[in-house]
């Protein structure tokens, strides 16, 4: 019974047996692949995606903190240019009263050089109308002289 033809026609017969068994082992092995990968993949997936959603908090704290900074900076530059220009209103009012002041003080002195000046004009009218007076009493004491010599 067992001839080698009769065993290899047995064994055709087994081998398509065989082959099914293996294939549907392969096809569960290759299932179960495919399901440990797709578990992977949706395990990798699900932490890239907390940390993409880590880095996109992370990111923006970030950026809140340097605008922060960056406010703090601007506002810190703004704060100073306030005060400075505080300081500078305060000195220009200081300087318009002095101004006012000193324009004060100018017209005080203009109006004492001026009556300055009148007096010296007076003085130099009173020097003048006394030499004239001098030179007319001269000229008047000559004349009494010479009536008087030509009388004598």
């Amino acid at each position: 019974m067992n001839t080698p033809m009769s065993l290899s026609a047995a064994r055709g017969r087994m081998l398509p047996f065989l082959e099914k068994e293996k294939s549907e082992e392969e096809s569960e092995t290759l299932e179960s692949s495919l399901l440990q990968l797709i578990d992977d993949n949706r395990r990798s997936s699900l932490q890239l995606r907390e940390k993409t959603e880590r880095s996109r908090k992370e990111a923006i704290r970030h950026a809140a903190r340097t605008a922060d900074l960056l406010v703090k900076a601007v506002n810190g530059g703004v704060e100073e240019c306030f005060v400075n220009e505080k300081r500078i209103e305060s000195e220009i009012r200081n300087l318009a009263i002095t101004v006012a002041k000193f324009g004060k003080q100018t017209d005080q002195w203009l109006a004492v050089t001026h009556a300055v000046n009148s007096a010296v004009k007076e003085i130099g009218d009173f020097e003048n109308w006394m030499k004239t007076m001098e030179f007319d009493c001269k000229k008047i004491t000559a004349a009494i002289r010479n009536i008087h010599e030509d009388q004598q």
